[in-house]
């Protein structure tokens, strides 16, 4: 039962970390192109983690089945919004970075 709290503890922190890294790439990068996916990947793993982290923590059945679902849902969305956004701003003409142009 220690093994499983430690990991859990650990997979929430490291989770809790990721979704943070993504929040200070949201701020720190230049563009739509590289916010979109600092934003994208990190939410997908961290998002990921929390949810395994609180699958080791649950003790019923309907409780862990509903937190599988949700980590399905999430690894097939996530990735297609991020994508689905990133044509859309490229279909719109939004310009990708260069070095040199001003942060926008």
């Amino acid at each position: 039962m220690i093994v499983l709290e430690v990991l859990s503890g650990v997979l929430l922190v490291a989770g809790a970390l990721f979704l943070l890294s993504g929040a200070v790439g949201l701020l720190r990068f230049p563009d739509f192109y590289t916010r979109i996916h600092a934003v994208g990947v990190t939410d997908s793993v961290g998002a990921g983690l929390i949810l395994l982290g609180l699958l080791l923590r649950t003790t019923a059945w309907d409780t862990g089945i509903r937190l599988v679902i949700i980590l399905l849902f999430m690894a097939l969305t996530s990735p297609t919004a991020t994508h689905i956004l990133a044509h859309a701003a490229r279909r719109d003409g939004v310009r990708v970075w260069r070095e040199g142009d001003p942060r926008r």
